[in-house]
């Protein structure tokens, strides 16, 4: 047995054993001590299981406080690379949550495994992929868990749609400038509402969201969070449609005046302020080759300057 070392080279069919050849995965997350199972015992339980089904264990790889919500795992990475090569039959695992993150989440990952004839077989589950019939069975349980995921998508689509029909809220965070309802609506908050104003109008002013973010440190103003303001949280005041009435959720797009804070036409202006690089851009000639050239030369040579002086 290997303890994710080298690989095996395949064998050639006819000096193949009819028993499989498993590569047993084990996996601990982060928060350990919460965990019923060390990466030891998970090894020994599947270890006991390959051997009652006369499996050989070729390969054994364990991945330490590693999290399962992605495949960026160092042995589980070594083990795919394994897979590609056919070096084993059967990933063994104790338990499904193991070795992904979801039993959708190993339909992909059986599906990528496949590919290259290497099963999946789970000690505590009834996943087993090394038959026809474990297969089937894992099909029906894919297609069992794709259905519910379809559903819960649905409920939530129905369930915003009807949100967007009432005007509410998605959340319990309203955007600056309002407040909740007990209804979940908005409602303009007439201090928040001025600060909202003097935004639009900083930025037509100073036309540099770096430069409104200082102008409101400064001041002390916070955003709705209590945190300082940055220039992105300019931008993402100044692009809100919400400000101008515009209220968007699900399959709603309809003005509603009362929500409205700013005009359209100061709207349009901040935006054709915010948009004039691009047409800046699209206006500036590219710059010619040779003076890319000649500012790489004098960077590079400025920076050996730099190196010799350190010297």
């Amino acid at each position: 047995m290997v303890d994710h070392v080298s690989i095996r080279e395949r064998v050639s069919e006819s000096e193949e054993d009819e028993s499989l050849r498993a590569a047993v995965y084990a996996r601990t997350s982060s928060n350990s001590r919460a965990e019923s199972y060390s990466l030891d015992e998970q090894v020994k339980r599947a270890v006991d299981r390959c051997q009652s089904l006369g499996w050989d264990v070729a390969f054994v790889y364990r991945d330490e406080s590693e999290s399962g919500a992605n495949t960026d795992r160092p042995m589980f990475q070594t083990m795919l690379d394994a897979a590609k090569r056919q070096a084993f039959d059967v990933v063994v695992f104790w338990k499904l949550d193991r070795f992904s993150r979801s039993l959708m989440h190993a339909v992909q990952l059986e599906e990528e495994l496949r590919e290259h004839d290497v099963y999946l077989y789970s000690v505590t589950e009834q996943i087993d992929t090394t038959s026809a019939t474990g297969r089937f069975n894992f099909r029906n349980l894919a297609s069992a868990a794709e259905f519910e995921r379809d559903m819960i998508k649905q409920r939530t689509r129905i369930g915003i749609n009807g949100m967007a029909e009432e005007r509410k809220w998605p959340n319990d965070d309203p955007p600056l400038g309002y407040t909740l309802t007990p209804e979940n609506k908005l409602s303009v908050d007439g201090q928040q509402r001025d600060l909202v104003v003097e935004i639009f109008e900083m930025y037509i002013e100073e036309r540099s969201m770096p430069e409104v973010a200082t102008r409101l440190n400064e001041r002390g103003i916070t955003t709705t969070d209590e945190g300082e303001w940055t220039p992105r949280a300019v931008g993402d005041v100044l692009r809100n449609e919400i400000y101008r009435g515009v209220y968007e959720l699900g399959d709603v797009t309809e003005h509603v005046p009362e929500y409205q804070i700013i005009d359209d036409e100061t709207f349009s202006q901040v935006r054709e302020i915010r948009m004039r690089f691009r047409k800046e851009d699209a206006s500036r000639p590219s710059m010619p080759s040779s003076r890319k050239e000649r500012i790489a030369y004098e960077v590079r040579d400025r920076y050996q300057d730099y190196l010799n002086s350190c010297h």
